[in-house]
């Protein structure tokens, strides 16, 4: 199904203004997993004392926050996001710079009118229904000596976190994931994200890949994180579910997750996150 994508937005949007203060607890905040790539990220691009940087899709600013350290007080940091309470968590959680602003913007309409050094933007390039539009809006908002770094998740296959959960649900609940969403593993190759962004008319562009493993502990705590966690309306299609079902969905997870479980009981995934650089 073609995607719309106002209608993608506004249902995305209202996701993560429900869901943004726990993301930042649980994830953003906890330099674990795939978190680990927030300090790579920074470090590939090489930020300089003075730089300004404009970080796309912001979040909660965890990015944001590591850049604005590395730029020192001559450099400025701009965080852009669609969400209003991810942006909220973010200036509450970055009160003390004075450098550092956040804008409520969407990727692909967004224009300054100053030029930046560089642009970030960590594991959202996924989520935009027209990445073309938004890489090239990227692009018109860098300096000619300007320099790119994104981050994504890798492939499926290695990023079972995710998978173990949605191959299970998807066979109960086959609208799971709406329709018209933009698949979360489009750019999970080395060579369909570097085609992504070479299409978008960057340059050198250079990708690694990484491996963060995780451990989410034990599969009851990984299952009832997930319930916990999990945003308003896919909880709501779980709720649904007839008990029988939920217990035969649980077993089919676990089942999913014992390739990586240990002896002990503990679940340790594999994680790979390709990081990408390029210049204007």
């Amino acid at each position: 199904m073609k995607v719309k994508p106002f209608d993608y937005k506004k249902r995305n949007m209202s996701v993560w203004n429900e869901v943004a203060p726990r993301y930042h607890k649980r994830w953003a905040t906890a330099k674990r997993g795939p978190f680990q790539s927030t300090k790579k990220l920074v470090e590939l691009i090489d930020v300089k004392k003075g730089d300004r940087i404009l970080d796309v899709a912001s979040g909660t600013g965890v990015v944001t926050k590591l850049l604005n350290q590395k730029v020192g007080k001559s450099g400025f940091v701009v965080g852009a996001d669609t969400s209003t309470t991810a942006i909220k968590v973010a200036k509450n959680w970055n009160k003390k710079s004075s450098n550092l602003l956040f804008v409520n913007a969407d990727a692909e309409n967004f224009s300054f009118k100053e030029k930046f050094d560089i642009i970030t933007c960590q594991y959202a390039l996924f989520f935009f229904p027209n990445a073309q539009k938004a890489l090239k809006n990227m692009k018109n908002s860098l300096k000619e000596s300007g320099k790119l770094g994104i981050s994504v998740h890798g492939h499926p296959d290695r990023v079972p976190y995710f998978d173990s959960i949605f191959e299970a649900v998807t066979q109960f609940i086959p609208n799971y994931v709406p329709p018209g969403t933009p698949d979360f593993d489009r750019f999970g190759t080395k060579k369909s994200l570097k085609d992504e962004i070479k299409k978008a008319g960057f340059r050198k562009i250079t990708v690694k890949d990484y491996n963060f493993p995780y451990s989410p502990g034990t599969f009851e705590q990984y299952w009832n994180n997930y319930l916990r966690y999990v945003a308003k309306p896919i909880k709501e299609k779980l709720d649904a579910l007839e008990r029988s079902q939920r217990k035969e969905l649980k077993e089919m997870v676990k089942e999913n997750t014992k390739p990586y479980t240990k002896r002990n009981g503990i679940i340790q995934f594999p994680w790979e996150v390709l990081i990408l650089t390029a210049k204007h």
